[in-house]
């Protein structure tokens, strides 16, 4: 009989590419999802299947699922700057009262949980690279706190869940992911790159571009995510691309990438941005024996390839006005 698996968020980025790898596993789905970030479009091709049901729920709100549920990955969140600003209060809610009505849910069925936390746990950090046993420095009341809080409280319920009632719980922290399907006006700066270099913009950079960042291709994530789930380990472990690079560096592939000749502007760092960010995936690689395969280069290029097919409307739609 197969597995049946929930997966919240399922319209988004992560969250549809997910509900691929566990179709393709066999698995029963059932995708829910708001919509609010989301995008029926990223699963429509899933919606002729018998494996796949979809639910359009908001789950901060009380969730019922009939029937049993082997397992849950709660990927429901706003992951943007542009959404978590614009939307705070319903970023706070899913990050509490989501997360403690789906480890309610999985206390109910005895499903395991798997919840997606971020490498915003560990703030603009002071320590490089960022091991999962580093506590992080962010700050609680600055305008990204909506969701790096979100999240850090998230992690808490869910141990606490794990400890005091012994639900089988694992935790992702996952670093910089790009690939198909990314939304190109969610304000981060791969899809806001490719963005602008389609539509012949110039590059913004926000800060003097020395910032660093690591960017993983989605299937090795999805690849990291299915063998941490499948793990007997319950705690936080980072699952990243340790190949880091400057934003600078960034833009250059990206104008070479796209054969454009854009010019690069730049603009005021926002507040509390991180100035490093890069795994430290010691541990990914012993318990789960995981580590990236897909280089920038070869990831990028799939990327680039998805994009440059969308025509000069849906570019426009893509445009934004502001990146925090």
């Amino acid at each position: 009989m197969s597995k049946r698996i929930l997966i919240t968020g399922a319209a988004g980025f992560l969250g549809s590419h997910l509900c691929d790898r566990f179709i393709a596993e066999g698995f029963q789905v059932v995708g829910m999802d708001n919509l609010i970030t989301g995008d029926l479009n990223n699963i429509k091709h899933l919606f002729p299947l018998e494996s796949f049901e979809f639910q359009n729920h908001d789950v901060s709100n009380f969730i019922d699922v009939k029937g049993p549920l082997d397992y849950i990955l709660h990927f429901a969140s706003p992951a943007s700057p542009i959404d978590y600003l614009k939307i705070p209060i319903q970023t706070l809610k899913v990050g509490s009262l989501g997360t403690h009505n789906l480890l309610g849910l999985a206390k109910e069925k005895k499903a395991r949980v798997l919840i997606a936390s971020t490498s915003e746990v560990y703030g603009d950090p002071t320590v490089h690279p960022q091991p999962e046993e580093y506590w992080g420095n962010v700050n609680p009341i600055g305008p990204r706190s909506v969701y790096d809080e979100a999240k850090r409280f998230q992690e808490a319920i869910t141990m606490a869940y794990h400890t005091f009632h012994g639900i089988e719980t694992r935790i992702v922290r996952i670093f910089n992911t790009y690939g198909p399907r990314m939304r190109l006006n969610d304000g981060r700066v791969l899809p806001a790159f490719i963005g602008q270099a389609l539509r012949g913009e110039d590059l913004t950079i926000f800060g003097d571009g020395s910032q660093t960042r690591a960017f993983c291709y989605v299937d090795d994530l999805v690849e990291g995510i299915f063998r941490l789930l499948m793990s007997d380990y319950s705690y936080p472990v980072n699952i990243g691309n340790p190949d880091e690079i400057t934003i600078n560096e960034f833009a250059e592939e990206i104008i070479k990438l796209t054969g454009t000749s854009q010019k690069i502007i730049y603009h005021a760092l926002p507040q509390d941005d991180p100035k490093q960010r890069k795994p430290d995936i010691s541990k990914a690689k012993t318990i789960l024996n995981w580590e990236p395969k897909i280089s920038r280069e070869e990831g990028l290029k799939i990327t680039y390839d998805y994009f440059k097919n969308f025509t000069k409307e849906q570019l426009e739609e893509t445009k934004y006005s502001k990146e925090f």
